[in-house]
């Protein structure tokens, strides 16, 4: 048989011990009441974390930077950032600029974090690449059907769809597999894809504008202490920096 036992206020007292106004009233828990640890609830034993007071900074921590100069620094090479940095190639390349366009990718490769399937409406990759069905792009199954229905605990009730929902010319696609793909075609154009390297710093002018991204460090150890292989994360400074990281 369940006990409902109702507990009463719970005061904290100095050194950390528990106070309650139910120990001495409930059978239950009158007996618990000289076992209660001085530090409440919790018998975990304290503990002290290093800080940056505790223990010496390593010089090659806070050595200088290596400076990459870049027109346009992307941060996450996922859809939005590889779309991006594709268009602003294009729109370079009409009116004949050179502009150098980066994006930065922390996966170990163009697509390795983008995991789940889709349902793509093409429209704005017709606009983006217009012949991507010769390029190649892996949009290869129409949705043909679609079914709305209402989930209770036995049932699952079809309700009508509206038009608005409609996925008739969308297409069911591999998000892993559209990356890489899309990926391919920004370096195709001219982009200057980075996958391996995680942005840890945003970087700021003195007027308190982002001037770029540094990148992490490389060779710490499980406690973020240099080892012989460290490198210092290096700097992407740029005149436009867009962050497209989900």
């Amino acid at each position: 048989m369940a006990t409902r036992i109702r507990f009463g206020t719970l005061r904290l007292l100095r050194g950390g011990a528990i106070r309650s106004s139910a120990f001495g009233k409930n059978k239950y828990l009158g007996h618990l009441s000289p076992c209660i640890p001085s530090r409440g609830l919790s018998s975990t034993p304290r503990r002290h974390f290093a800080t940056v007071s505790d223990q010496a900074i390593d010089s090659r921590l806070t050595a200088e930077r290596f400076v990459d100069e870049a027109d346009v620094v992307i941060v996450g090479g996922g859809p939005a950032g590889l779309s991006a940095a594709i268009r602003l190639k294009q729109l370079a390349n009409v009116e004949g600029k050179e502009v150098r366009v980066v994006v930065i990718e922390k996966a170990s490769e163009i697509g390795a974090h983008t995991v789940s399937g889709a349902v793509i409406e093409p429209r704005a990759l017709n606009e983006l690449i217009p012949d991507w069905k010769e390029r190649g792009a892996p949009l290869n199954q129409p949705a043909t059907k679609d079914d709305l229905r209402f989930l209770t605990k036995k049932w699952a009730i079809p309700v009508p769809s509206t038009p608005q929902m409609s996925n008739k010319g969308n297409y069911v696609v591999s998000l892993n597999k559209f990356v890489k793909w899309l990926g391919e075609q920004a370096e195709e154009i001219g982009v200057e894809v980075y996958p391996g390297f995680s942005a840890s710093e945003v970087l700021y002018n003195e007027d308190d504008s982002v001037r770029g991204i540094a990148i992490s460090d490389m060779g710490l150890d499980k406690d973020f202490k240099p080892k012989d292989n460290f490198e210092r994360g290096m700097e992407f400074r740029a005149k436009v920096t867009l962050f497209a990281e989900g």
